[in-house]
């Protein structure tokens, strides 16, 4: 990254620190946005070059990984299984938002606190989810059409309750390890998912030895199940 864009970048989240530290001290509807690039040493107009409002302001990472998680999808390999290229997107994700933990942290404690806060947090993962969606719906071709939401919505909430017990612990939790484990688990139900069975079609004898045969495959098929 340029010294340029990263001295950008480090300014962005110098004020989304200083606010949430404010919002935490004094209460967020007694802190305005004045206070904030006064405490942050900037100017009103530079916070809003970074952030449209105040609601804002605890999100400075939000849009660099929904790009992240796009970006991921569409360089995904065409090739490659569209659940797993999804997976791979995930754990990026995840990966990124624990590159900053004191942020995270902080940012849970203000969205336990704070409704109208907790509420953006809400759309921003909603956001993910659409981006996801429309990849597995557009890649997962013909088959039920509950298919590409249920996958999208299971894989996000895996990835959030590994996020919310890192949080919740105060980042001694292994996310990653978790997040993988669960990932794990929509393999094994894809898997299930696309396991067709053949049906054999006979002909037989109507005899006691065949009747007797075809008992024995039925309870052989019923323990299968």
């Amino acid at each position: 990254m340029p010294v340029t864009s990263q001295r950008v970048r480090d300014t962005k989240y110098r004020i989304a620190e200083t606010a949430m530290g404010m919002f935490l001290d004094q209460g967020y509807e007694n802190v305005t946005v004045e206070a904030v690039a006064e405490a942050a040493q900037v100017s009103r107009r530079t916070v809003f070059r970074h952030f449209s409002g105040k609601v804002e302001l605890p999100f400075p990472d939000h849009a660099e990984r929904i790009a992240l998680v796009e970006r991921r999808l569409r360089e995904g390999d065409p090739d490659k299984d569209p659940v797993e290229v999804v997976i791979a997107a995930t754990e990026d994700s995840l990966r990124d938002f624990l590159t900053r933990p004191e942020l995270v942290l902080q940012r849970y404690q203000l969205t336990r606190v704070v409704t109208e806060l907790r509420n953006r947090e809400v759309i921003e993962h909603e956001r993910y989810v659409a981006h996801t969606l429309a990849y597995l719906r557009e890649r997962l071709g013909e088959g039920p059409s509950y298919r590409p939401m249920g996958l999208a919505a299971v894989i996000d909430a895996i990835h959030r309750s590994a996020l919310g017990d890192w949080v919740r612990s105060g980042g001694r939790t292994d996310a990653v390890a978790q997040l993988q484990t669960g990932m794990s688990w929509v393999r094994s139900l894809v898997a299930r998912a696309d396991d067709d069975r053949a049906m054999l079609v006979a002909v037989l004898p109507d005899s006691d030895l065949t009747r007797r045969g075809l008992a024995a495959l039925r309870d052989a098929a019923r323990d299968e199940l």
